[in-house]
């Protein structure tokens, strides 16, 4: 798959194409249906498929200060979309002058000028150009100007935990807030996932039996609330259940949240400096302080025990 970030990445030789725009945070089961409808169209008419997104996200630019948390790092959404099929992602800077472009030059200057769209597949809620003036119905119309087709696809609705609302990012870093990562994962079609650079902490984990893995978040990373979890820690493609605890560590009156994860089971390992990621598969309880450090290790112990069996059930 290419990835292109600007414009000016895109091949001069680029021909026609299927495109589809959007943040696509997360590549939820929304998102999924839309990216893979392009990918399948691509395929129908021997066209390659684009996905444009942007960096940062343009709320950020719009109203600084209110970037959202993040549910997946560009190069991660990267990795989902290219598991769909996708030819290529276009990474658009976004900027406070590219958030000035009028709805029919975004279409011209992207779509019709550098990705020579010949179909643009959307949600209906699509949103785009100067003050997200644009919607579905100009992009076809315009598409009638300039040689390109619209497909809509309808949103998809959440079950039971999502309260039968729409799939959005949002809703699920609503979820994954309050610490229903169960609730996310059913958007998301897979656990949600934190990652970064392992780092030393406080060791007191491994002072009290239970190494942890200390992970150094990526900046805005949508972290779930504060306790312990049950999921999984890959580091170097190795996929290892795990005990995740989030919090400030009200035990030892920690101040600093972090994501620690215990690989259950696992001894000797050495994973400071490498990359990890932390998919979060249920809750477990939440963080609180104990009596004494020994009926802390009594609750760590029955934790690990019940994310044992939730990790060798999911």
């Amino acid at each position: 798959m290419q990835r292109w970030r600007g414009l000016e990445d895109i091949p001069q030789d680029w021909g026609r194409s299927v495109v589809t725009i959007g943040s696509y945070d997360g590549v939820h089961r929304g998102h999924q249906l839309i990216i893979g409808r392009a990918v399948e169209r691509a395929r129908e008419l021997s066209v390659p498929s684009v996905v444009v997104t942007f960096d940062p996200h343009p709320s950020e630019v719009v109203r600084p200060g209110s970037h959202p948390p993040l549910l997946a790092p560009h190069h991660r959404r990267a990795e989902l979309m290219a598991e769909l099929g996708v030819d290529a992602v276009l990474i658009l800077p976004f900027t406070a002058e590219f958030s000035q472009l009028s709805p029919a030059d975004f279409i011209v200057k992207v779509l019709v000028d550098k990705l020579h769209a010949r179909l643009v597949v959307e949600g209906p809620n699509f949103r785009f150009g100067h003050r997200a003036a644009g919607k579905v119905d100009f992009l076809a119309e315009m598409g009638e100007t300039y040689d390109y087709e619209v497909e809509v696809i309808d949103l998809v609705v959440t079950g039971e935990a999502g309260g039968g609302l729409p799939f959005s990012s949002t809703l699920t870093r609503r979820l994954v807030a309050d610490g229903d990562v169960e609730g996310a994962g059913e958007i998301l079609g897979r656990p949600h996932r934190v990652e970064g650079i392992v780092v030393r902490g406080a060791q007191r984990g491994r002072e009290l039996g239970f190494p942890t893995a200390n992970v150094e978040t990526l900046p805005h990373t949508a972290i779930p609330a504060d306790g312990v979890y049950a999921g999984w820690l890959t580091v170097s493609g190795e996929r290892m259940p795990a005990a995740i605890s989030v919090g400030t560590n009200p035990q030892f009156e920690g101040v600093e949240r972090t994501v620690e994860a215990y690989a259950i089971d696992r001894v000797g390992l050495d994973l400071y400096g490498l990359h990890a990621a932390v998919d979060f598969l249920a809750y477990v309880r939440g963080q609180r302080k104990f009596e004494s450090v020994d009926a802390l290790l009594v609750a760590m112990a029955e934790d690990v025990k019940k994310c044992r069996e939730l990790t060798a059930e999911g």
